[in-house]
């Protein structure tokens, strides 16, 4: 198969927050004293400069000049050790120092000794940048920051982005907020991110991947039984990383007949909103369901009979009508062109008083928001999947809010409903009500088209029809859907694509 796989399979499968990655940074430190003293904060900073440089090397092999910013904290303190092995390499440094360099850590202070001997001139950045040359690298702020960058910070920001030259970022780029992936004011626009001990989970959700460029991990050669004692709440998860793990259908025996593959109703399509209904159909049939009936408006009964004759569709309009339809299935997936009327909220409500897995998705999360109608899902195995907006209706909060920090958006939603939650968007988040969360590293901005939602609808539901959990059915769904669009576009690119593209390429992927 042609897969381009995701950019970010090479990286490790655990991700972690700013304060677990101190953590391990404190009991690595710790371990290496017990060899050397006097030096072990140093001897880490000396192997992240290293590997920042070896990665500099890599990518920028006939390189002749670099210009260093480094910060006053051990961000700075890397840029210092990096400043002093190109010096040692034969390369031209431009350095610039922001902040108050006189009260570094003594890790950071060893390092800045060390350039010092090199050869390396420091000069205070005065607001303008003066290189010719073709790398920046960005040393200015590591991950403590948590709040808007400004002063000279910012406008040193400024200053590298609008020049010509590429950048590497040590450990992030500075200005992103490493748990979260939003930006604090402004943010260095990296080509490429090397970054440390353990991947910062805001690198690859929300603003993170804009800024990232390509992303380098070193883990330092910290101890790999420390990372046992600073266990990961989150992890990242690919279309290809699931295949390796093995978390997908098993093969269908030859004697088997289609009540073995489960029974998808598929409820939505109010008035005018007939193919949401429709795509989400086409997806359960593509990802494998046995069967797929279809609960709509009379008018949409036709159209899609004659896209997909597979299909079971039978018109409703009221409650009393679906009710039996419901009972005869595996797997409801309800919210697809739903619509908020009186007639959504009847089939609403008999969606919600049988016991089947759910699948619940735009209408049906935005009715499940109002008031009267929010209720936990402890004794029924269900997903939910918002998008930012119908997240920030669950919670009572707004879109800001929700992108501000999105896992803990997810978490909380995952904890009140007690279902498991995808909360879409660039890097698509997974929880499940004990608060693990899945971050998916597949997918791309093709994907911001109407119709997504839907489709992922399907392939969810089709999921669950066939015997996968909740969990499982929402983690390898969001990948089959997101490696789906990436075979789309690698095909024809990124305008352009269409939810119905995805259709053959989900079945390929599946198989």
């Amino acid at each position: 198969m042609n897969r381009p796989y995701s950019a970010k399979d090479h990286l490790p499968g655990e991700l972690y927050s700013a304060a677990q990655v101190r953590e391990l940074d404190a009991l690595a430190i710790s371990q290496i004293q017990q060899l050397q003293p006097d030096t072990a904060g140093f001897e880490l900073m000396s192997r992240a400069g290293e590997a920042a440089f070896a990665s500099m090397l890599e990518r920028w092999p006939e390189e002749s000049s670099v210009c260093v910013l480094a910060g006053p904290g051990n961000n700075g303190g890397d840029a210092y050790v990096l400043a002093a092995l190109a010096c040692h390499h034969g390369l031209d440094v431009v350095f610039y120092t922001l902040g108050d360099h006189t009260q570094l850590s003594p890790a950071a202070n060893q390092a800045r000794e060390m350039a010092l001997q090199a050869g390396v001139e420091p000069q205070a950045f005065r607001g303008e940048l003066i290189y010719e040359g073709q790398v920046i690298i960005d040393g200015l702020l590591g991950t403590g920051l948590n709040k808007a960058v400004d002063g000279d910070f910012a406008t040193a920001i400024q200053a590298v982005n609008a020049h010509f030259a590429d950048v590497l970022a040590l450990d992030l780029p500075s200005g992103l907020h490493a748990d979260s992936g939003r930006i604090l004011g402004c943010a260095i626009q990296a080509d490429l991110t090397i970054t440390f001990i353990g991947v910062k989970q805001g690198l690859l959700t929300s603003d993170g991947p804009d800024v990232s460029g390509d992303i380098a991990f070193a883990s330092l050669a910290v101890d790999p039984l420390l990372y046992h004692q600073v266990p990961p709440q989150s992890e990242r998860i690919s279309w290809d990383r699931l295949e390796r793990l093995g978390q997908r259908l098993s093969p269908r025996r030859g004697n088997s007949h289609k009540g073995e593959f489960g029974h998808v109703m598929v409820v939505g399509g109010d008035h005018g909103m007939g193919g949401a209904v429709a795509m989400a159909v086409e997806a359960a049939g593509r990802c494998g369901s046995g069967l797929i009936r279809c609960a709509t408006r009379t008018e949409h009964v036709t159209p899609i009979l004659v896209r997909r004759p597979e299909a079971m569709v039978k018109a409703v309009e009221s409650g009393l009508e679906l009710q039996p339809l419901l009972e005869q299935s595996t797997v409801i997936a309800c919210g697809p062109g739903l619509g908020q009327s009186s007639w959504s909220e009847l089939l609403l409500q008999q969606v919600l008083n049988v016991e089947s897995p759910l699948v619940l998705d735009a209408d049906g999360l935005n009715l499940l928001a109002s008031p009267g109608w929010k209720r936990s899902f402890s004794e029924r195995d269900v997903v939910l999947t918002p998008h930012p907006g119908e997240a920030a209706r669950l919670l009572g909060s707004s879109i800001e809010q929700v992108q501000a920090d999105r896992f803990s958006a997810v978490r909380e939603l995952a904890k009140t409903y007690d279902a498991v939650v995808v909360l879409k968007g660039q890097g698509t988040l997974i929880a499940k009500p004990d608060g693990h969360v899945a971050l998916c590293t597949d997918g791309n901005p093709g994907m911001a088209c109407g119709g997504m939602g839907d489709v992922l609808t399907g392939v969810i539901a089709a999921l669950l029809a066939q015997g996968m959990s909740p969990w499982q059915a929402a983690r390898y769904g969001v990948c089959i859907h997101s490696g789906a669009a990436d075979l789309a576009t690698a095909e024809s690119g990124q305008r352009g694509l269409l939810a119905t593209d995805l259709m053959n390429y989900l079945r390929e992927l599946m198989n």
